[in-house]
């Protein structure tokens, strides 16, 4: 018998753990309590993605909520980064008192939810950080920094390549049976490859 509830017990903890944690932040306002964050996380720049609102006030019974409709009547929402800011459509979700509004990040870090109105009477005049947003580092696989670097190195052992060839043909070390004009041919046909390598590593630059 012991042994059954011990697994219960064991199996509860371990669909705790299975729980996601969402950084989402929360403010009380009076009786009401309003929750931003971020609908996908983490929040990745270019990716787009949705500041989720969850606004409720205490239920009939003690530990209960229930979620606040229409609290965007008169309730506006802005959203900030550094002194760029810009008011944002909300949208209901079916659930009672989830909104949401969608948003694609084009900066890494910290972003604001700015509330300023009233729900049902309450003066709202708060800011709330949601959680920061993150290069796609954190997601791309496999990491651009490998691919780079390897491109680079290419590069590199082409270029020392090129320069050996030229070399060789100044030098005589490497003969050209037509003379002159093959010799010219050579420098023109090194010359085009160099101006390609170039051209791969400003399109390397561009590319990070």
């Amino acid at each position: 018998m012991k042994i059954v509830i011990f697994g219960f017990i064991a199996l509860l903890i371990s669909v705790g753990m299975l729980t996601p944690s969402y950084a989402h932040t929360t403010v009380e306002v009076e009786q009401y309590k309003i929750e931003v964050g971020w609908s996908i996380e983490p929040p990745v720049v270019g990716i787009r993605n949705d500041i989720v609102f969850k606004i409720t006030e205490p239920g009939e019974t003690e530990g209960t909520y229930r979620g606040i409709t229409s609290a965007f009547e008169n309730l506006e929402a802005t959203v900030m980064y550094g002194g760029a800011s810009k008011n944002i459509d909300i949208n209901s979700d079916p659930k009672p008192g989830y909104y949401f509004s969608s948003i694609i990040p084009t900066k890494t870090g910290s972003y604001l939810a700015d509330l300023q109105g009233e729900i049902r009477g309450v003066i709202i005049d708060i800011q709330v950080p949601i959680e920061d947003v993150e290069n796609t580092s954190v997601l791309d696989f496999p990491p651009t920094s490998i691919e780079g670097n390897t491109d680079v190195s290419a590069l590199k052992n082409t270029i020392s390549s090129l320069q050996q060839d030229v070399s060789k043909l100044k030098s005589g070390e490497t003969s050209t049976s037509n003379g002159g004009a093959a010799y010219d041919f050579a420098i023109f046909g090194l010359s085009i490859a160099a101006a390609a390598i170039i051209l791969a590593i400003i399109a390397l630059i561009k590319r990070k």
